[in-house]
């Protein structure tokens, strides 16, 4: 027996190891590295609030106040949704993700909205910003000053569109409020806030909003990533009548932070009896601020750990992966939703934010001045030829190329000039074709195969001549 006990020691030591190995993977981030909140769209009562009011960088969610402002002018009848906007250089250099329009084409205040608000659209938010405020500084002061009218006491903007900036900072609390104020103070306008996609010219969007089309009843509003912040979510859902807000802030993939704003949800509309248990958290506007830097979580989200560059449109990797468990799931994948006391789970959430999203004609979003019928047709078509138009005219551009190289080079001893002369128009021709310019007003250049997201670090300016190559792939830190 005596020679046992070294062997059983030793045996429970290395079960106790593991048991330690296995609680570190599975215990949860540190307090600081996320914050959520939870509460009721009419009268503001806080239903759940972990860290909501440490400072934090907003990313993409900025753009709720971009539209807030943008739509309170049309509201006061200063614009319309049919006034036009120009894209300039400054919003032509943003990072993705964009629109990628060159400088001097046109929208309306209607599509940048649409565009800014389902694609994430970096220079739809400064062109919106440069449209109604004058420029980017113009437009940030206005942002400021109705985030102080609306209570919003930690918030501050440098930009319309949220690009890593040191002044460029919010809170959970204040997200709340801002989300609680559109809903308010632009019920005619909220429908942009939850759009489950759009056509550009023979590209579809959908919303990077993964509860939008999944979850039961969402209705809004906005994501948003940099490095820095994080996945972060604001996310609205309306059942029975009742409308419940969440913020979901440093999130550690897109898949995770929708996961966790279902999750909050899901428990603010069920009936749990034990609520009077709990003490009342008050209103939204009541919470107390922290007085903190925001935490920088750029080595978490973007350091070399990552098999690939963080995105704010990574959610596509649960739907390929079957829903396993990993980094691109954050470890959320097998969290189940239940509905009050002890009743079964009553779904995966790993399987709601891998399905399909439910069936919706995506929305028609154009350059040039607003349309209808056959002229948004023809509008719609030419937006399509211009998609395409790069890539025939790089095709062109290469082969006049070619040929026109060949007939200044020498090959094995021989010149091009001794080829027939019947060939020599043909190139001419083809290098005229493609250094014309395609007849068409309002051009847009190629954009990326897949949906970026906006980036964290930002990319280099794009020129102002058409692009003869298809655009980079985004900046490793999406929005």
């Amino acid at each position: 027996m005596h020679a046992f006990r070294p062997l059983l020691r030793k045996s429970l030591f290395n079960l106790f190891a593991a048991t330690l190995a296995v609680a570190a993977l599975l215990a949860p981030r540190t307090a600081d590295a996320e914050a959520l909140l939870l509460i009721e769209a009419d009268s503001g009562k806080v239903l759940q609030a972990e860290n909501a009011t440490i400072p934090w960088y907003p990313a993409s969610v900025t753009k709720i106040m971009t539209a807030y402002v943008t739509l309170k002018a049309v509201k006061d009848g200063k614009i319309t949704l049919d006034t036009l906007v120009t894209v300039s250089p400054t919003a032509a250099s943003q990072s993705p993700s964009k629109m990628g329009f060159r400088p001097g084409t046109q929208v309306t205040i209607d599509n940048a909205l649409k565009m800014m608000l389902v694609k994430s659209a970096n220079d739809m938010a400064v062109v919106l910003a440069e449209g109604v405020g004058g420029s980017i500084d113009g437009f940030s002061a206005m942002m400021n000053d109705t985030a102080k009218k609306l209570g919003m006491t930690q918030t501050s903007y440098v930009n319309p569109n949220g690009l890593p900036a040191d002044g460029q900072i919010t809170s959970a609390r204040d997200l709340g409020i801002l989300a609680r104020s559109f809903l308010r103070d632009l019920p005619e306008y909220e429908y942009f806030v939850h759009i489950p996609a759009i056509r550009f010219g023979k590209r579809v969007t959908g919303n990077f909003n993964k509860l939008i089309g999944r979850y039961p009843g969402a209705d809004g509003f906005k994501t948003g990533f940099i490095c820095a912040s994080g996945y972060n979510l604001v996310a609205s859902a309306t059942r029975n009548g009742r409308r419940l807000i969440a913020v979901v802030l440093g999130a550690n993939s897109g898949t995770a932070r929708a996961v966790k704003a279902a999750q909050l949800l899901e428990r603010g509309f069920s009936q749990d009896t034990l609520s009077w248990l709990r003490p009342s958290l008050g209103t939204v506007e009541n919470l107390v601020p922290v007085d903190a830097s925001p935490p920088n979580l750029r080595d978490e989200m973007c350091g070399g750990h990552r098999k690939r560059p963080a995105s704010d449109d990574d959610d596509a990797l649960i739907a390929t992966n079957g829903g396993a468990t990993g980094s691109a799931t954050g470890g959320e994948a097998q969290v189940t939703f239940f509905t009050a006391g002890l009743q079964p789970p009553l779904m995966k959430a790993s399987e709601l934010m891998a399905s399909a999203p439910a069936p919706a004609e995506p929305v028609l979003v154009y350059t040039g001045p607003t349309r209808t019928g056959t002229a948004l047709i023809a509008a719609v078509a030419a937006d399509a030829d211009q998609q395409a138009t790069p890539k025939a005219r790089s095709k062109k551009t290469r082969v006049a190329k070619k040929q026109d190289a060949g007939s200044d080079t020498k090959s094995d001893g021989k010149t091009a000039s001794a080829k027939p002369d019947s060939a020599k128009p043909e190139a001419k021709n083809a290098a005229k074709s493609a250094a014309k310019p395609a007849p068409i007003k309002h051009a847009a250049a190629k954009p990326a195969e897949k949906p970026a997201a906006s980036g964290d670090q930002p990319a280099k300016p794009a020129k102002p001549k058409a692009a003869t190559k298809p655009a980079p792939k985004p900046a490793p830190n999406n929005s």
